[in-house]
C-alpha cells in the first residue's frame, strides 16, 4: 500500500542528524504532517475480512482531523487503485463500504453478507462529511437480549460491522463483574454474597443497572471469566479502530451485603423495580464519603484491568424514581450529578460522563425541566454527554431545551427486548434529522445513532440511519432504497421496486411497534402475549397490512430470478412471517368471540385455522436459521464449560425471551418470531387457553380466566425449567 507521507530520500544534505531533527521538527511544529500507514492497519483488516485479497488494492490514508468536531473522507479510484483518504479508522472503513455498495459489490448485514467484487474498479469519485463527532450505538440493555452468549468471533463480526458503518461511540460493557468481584471483595463480600448479588448471565444489565439483584442467578466464575478475557479483545480492536468505547462507571448502587455491613453509612433501600416484584436494590447517597471512595476505586481498577478509557457510563435512575426528598429536591438531585462527575473526573481526569437519556422521557412526571437542570447544573457542559436515544417515542432533547447546554447525542431505539417485528420508519428518520440540523435550538449536539436493546432484525432501518449522518437526508429515500436493494440482491427489477415501495408504506412506516406493549403487557404480537379475553378489544396492528400482502405477492413472483440462498429469499421469509403473524392475530380475536358467544362451530373452524397458520410460519422461518429458538438455546448450553454452568445459561435464555422475571408485566417483554417459538411455546399456551375456553362454553360454565392464566403461568415456568432445546 502507497502512503502519501513525506518520504526523506538518501540525500547527502539530509545525512547529517542534526538536519533531520531540524526538519522533523518544523514539520511537526507547523502540524504538516501525515499519519503513517501502520495506522490503517486496523481498517485494512476489516477490509481484507470482508473482501479478502482484493483489499490490497485499497490505499488506505488518515489525515490530521483539524476541526475534531466531525469526520470525513473521500474515495478516488483511478488505474485500478480505490483511494481512501479520511480523518478517522471508521470514517475510512465507511468511505470504503459506501463505494463498496454504491457499485453494487457488497453488503454487510446481521443475517449474512453478499460480496460479488468486479474484475475491475468502475470509475468512482465520492467525499463524505458528517457534522456528528460520534456516531453512538448499542442500549446498556443489549448486553442482555443479544450478547450474552457471544464469544470473540462474533464480536469481531460485531466491530467490523461498526466500523463500516461508520460508528465510533460504541458502548462497552461486557466484562465489568470481574471488575466489581474484586472490588466488593476489598470491602469484605464473600464469594456467597456476591452468588447473591449478581443476576444470572441474561440479566446482568438491570443489575448493573440497579434494577434488580440475583434474578436468575448464580454467575459461573467461569462466565466472569470468559467476558474479562473477550472485553480485553473488544477494547482493543475499537481502540486501534479509533473508536471511543463508552464503559461503565459508578452510580452509586451496592450489594445488599455491603448494606448490611455499613449500618451507619447514607443507603436507601429501594421499591421493587417495574412492579415486578424483585428484590430490594440499595443506593449510597452521594454526600456519604463512600460515593467517591467506590467509585474511583472501581475505574483504578477497571482501568488496571482493561486500560485508560476516555467515556464512563453512569445511570442512577434507570426507571427508577430518585430518592430526594420533596423540600430539598433540587439540591439533593444536583448532589447527585455533582458527585457521579467528580467521581470520574478525579479518577480520569479529563474523560467525559456519559449518561442514557431514557430516563426523562420514561418519567416525565418527575423529570420536569426544573428536575433536569438541577441534576446536570454542577457538571461541566464539555464534560457530559446525554444520549437522547428515544425519539422514536419522545421529544425529550426540545422539551428539556437541549440538555441546558451540555454535550448530547441524538438517536433511536427502534429495536425493544429483541422483538422482531418488520417495522421502522425510513421517512421519518430523514425529516427528523432535516429538521434537527436546521433547528437554532439544537444545543451542543454531538452525536448521532441508534440504541436498539436487541440486534439481529429489520437491518434496512440501522443500514439507513447509519448512513444519514453522512447524507444529512439529502438524498430521496426512493433513491437510497434503490442502490440499497441492488447492493443486497446483486440486482432488482421494476417489480423489486414496487414491491419495496409497498413495504415503505406499509411497514416501513411505523416508527413505534405499538402492540408490544398494548394493554400494558409485553408481547410483540397478540399471539405472543400470555393469552387473555382482552384480546377482543384490540385495536389493531400498526402498518397497511394489504399493501403488506400486496408487496409479499410481487416480491414471491420475482423469487424465481434469485438464488435461493440470496438475501432476497430472507426477506421474503421475513415480511411473509410477519403478515401472516398479523393474520393469526386478527384470527385469535374472533376465535375468542365466537367461543364467548358460543358459536362453537365457528371457534373450532377458527382454532384450526391458526393452529395450521402458526405451524405453517415455523416450518417458513427454517429459512431463517439464526432466528430459530434451537440456535439461541444451543449457543447458551455450549456456552458453558460444564454441565452445571450451561444448565444455568439454559434456563436463562429460555426465562429471558418468556417469562423475564418477577411478578409484574414484563413476562414476553423479549418475545422472539422465530423458529420453535411458533410451534413450542406460543401455540401451547393459546391452544390451553382455547381448549379452556371452548370447554366452558360447551358445558355453558362459567369460564374462568384466572385460573386458566395462572396454569399457563406454572406450564411457561416448566418450560423454562425442562432441559429441551427445541
Amino acid at each position: 500500500m502507497k502512503s502519501d507521507c513525506l518520504e526523506f530520500k538518501n540525500y547527502n544534505s539530509l545525512i547529517k542528524n542534526s538536519i533531520l531533527v531540524f526538519v522533523m521538527v518544523f514539520l511537526l511544529g507547523s502540524k504538516v504532517y501525515c499519519q503513517s500507514v501502520d495506522n490503517t492497519k486496523s481498517a485494512l483488516a476489516v477490509m481484507e475480512r470482508l473482501i479478502g485479497n482484493r483489499a490490497k488494492e485499497f490505499d488506505l490514508n488518515l489525515i490530521e482531523n483539524k476541526s475534531q468536531n466531525a469526520d470525513w473522507s473521500e474515495v478516488e479510484v483511478t488505474g485500478n487503485r480505490v483511494k481512501i483518504t479520511g480523518t478517522s479508522n471508521t470514517s475510512v472503513c465507511y468511505a470504503a463500504y459506501t463505494f463498496l455498495r454504491d457499485i453494487g459489490a457488497a453488503s454487510v448485514s446481521w443475517e449474512g453478507n453478499r460480496i460479488s467484487l468486479p474484475k475491475k474498479w468502475p470509475a468512482y469519485s465520492k467525499k463524505l462529511a458528517t457534522p456528528f463527532k460520534y456516531r453512538k450505538y448499542l442500549n446498556a440493555c443489549t448486553f442482555g437480549y443479544t450478547t450474552p452468549w457471544w464469544d470473540w468471533k462474533r464480536w469481531e463480526q460485531e466491530i467490523d460491522w461498526m466500523a463500516l458503518h461508520g460508528i465510533n461511540l460504541p458502548t462497552a460493557l461486557e466484562g465489568q463483574e470481574a471488575v466489581w468481584q474484586e472490588l466488593w471483595k476489598a470491602y469484605g463480600l464473600t464469594d456467597g454474597q456476591l452468588q447473591a448479588h449478581f443476576a444470572g448471565p441474561a440479566f446482568l444489565p438491570w443489575q448493573r443497572m440497579g434494577n434488580i439483584n440475583s434474578l436468575d442467578g448464580p454467575l459461573p466464575q467461569e462466565f466472569i471469566n470468559k467476558k474479562k478475557e473477550v472485553q480485553k479483545q473488544i477494547l482493543q480492536k475499537m481502540r486501534t479502530l479509533g473508536m471511543h468505547p463508552v464503559v461503565p462507571a459508578f452510580s452509586g448502587y451496592v450489594p445488599k451485603a455491603f448494606a448490611e455491613s455499613h449500618p451507619n453509612s447514607k443507603i436507601k433501600e429501594l421499591k421493587s423495580w417495574s412492579g415486578g416484584g424483585f428484590e430490594s436494590t440499595y443506593l449510597l447517597d452521594p454526600n456519604d464519603p463512600l460515593f467517591k471512595e467506590i467509585g474511583k476505586r472501581f475505574i483504578e481498577i477497571y482501568t488496571k484491568t482493561y486500560g485508560q478509557s476516555e467515556f464512563y457510563l453512569a445511570d442512577s435512575f434507570n426507571e427508577i424514581t430518585p430518592p430526594v426528598s420533596e423540600e430539598h429536591k433540587y439540591e439533593e438531585l444536583a448532589d447527585y450529578g455533582k458527585t457521579i462527575f467528580e467521581t470520574i473526573n478525579e479518577a480520569s481526569p479529563k474523560a467525559t460522563w456519559v449518561m442514557q437519556g431514557w430516563l426523562f422521557g420514561d418519567n416525565k412526571e418527575f423529570w420536569t425541566k426544573e428536575a433536569t437542570k438541577a441534576f446536570l447544573s454542577k457538571v461541566p457542559n464539555d464534560r457530559m454527554i446525554v444520549q437522547d436515544y428515544a425519539n422514536d417515542r419522545y421529544k425529550v432533547w426540545e422539551n428539556q431545551e437541549a440538555f441546558y447546554g451540555k454535550q448530547w447525542s441524538y438517536g433511536y431505539v427502534h429495536n425493544y427486548g429483541g422483538s422482531n417485528p418488520v417495522y421502522g420508519d425510513l421517512n421519518f428518520y430523514k425529516k427528523e434529522l432535516t429538521s434537527l440540523l436546521q433547528n437554532p435550538n439544537k444545543g451542543n449536539i454531538v452525536g448521532y445513532g441508534v440504541m436498539p436493546e436487541g440486534l439481529n432484525n429489520n437491518s434496512i432501518v440501522y443500514e439507513y440511519i447509519y448512513d444519514l449522518p453522512w447524507t444529512q437526508g439529502k438524498e430521496p429515500v426512493e433513491e437510497w432504497l434503490k442502490k440499497h436493494l441492488n447492493a443486497r440482491y446483486g440486482k432488482t427489477s421494476a417489480t423489486v421496486i414496487e414491491a419495496w415501495q409497498l413495504l415503505t408504506e406499509s411497514v416501513y412506516s411505523t416508527k413505534y411497534w405499538e402492540t408490544r406493549w398494548w394493554n400494558d403487557w409485553a408481547g410483540a404480537y397478540l399471539f405472543f402475549k400470555r393469552p387473555t379475553l382482552k384480546v377482543t378489544e384490540f385495536k389493531g396492528n400498526p402498518g397497511d397490512k394489504e399493501k403488506l400482502k400486496q408487496a409479499i405477492d410481487l416480491l414471491k413472483k420475482e423469487a424465481k430470478n434469485f438464488n435461493k440462498n440470496n438475501l432476497y429469499n430472507y426477506d421474503v421469509i421475513d415480511v411473509s412471517r410477519h403478515y401472516y403473524s398479523l393474520r393469526i392475530d386478527d384470527l385469535l380475536m374472533k376465535c375468542v368471540a365466537a367461543y364467548q358467544s358460543k358459536d362453537i362451530k365457528k371457534g373450532d373452524d377458527l382454532f384450526k385455522e391458526i393452529e395450521k397458520t402458526a405451524f405453517d410460519i415455523d416450518r417458513m422461518m427454517s429459512g431463517q436459521p439464526l432466528n430459530n429458538l434451537n440456535y439461541w438455546l444451543k449457543s447458551a448450553w455450549d456456552y458453558g464449560n460444564s454441565p452445571d454452568a450451561s444448565k444455568i445459561y439454559l434456563k436463562n435464555a429460555k426465562a429471558l425471551i418468556t417469562l423475564w422475571g418477577g411478578e409484574g408485566h414484563l413476562n414476553d417483554y423479549a418475545s422472539r418470531a422465530w423458529k420453535g417459538m411458533y410451534k413450542d411455546f406460543y401455540w401451547p399456551r393459546w391452544k390451553m387457553f382455547l381448549q379452556a375456553q371452548r370447554e366452558s362454553a360447551v358445558s355453558n360454565a362459567t369460564f374462568d380466566e384466572a385460573k386458566v392464566r395462572a396454569s399457563i403461568k406454572q406450564w411457561e415456568e416448566k418450560w423454562c425449567e425442562n432441559k429441551e432445546m427445541y
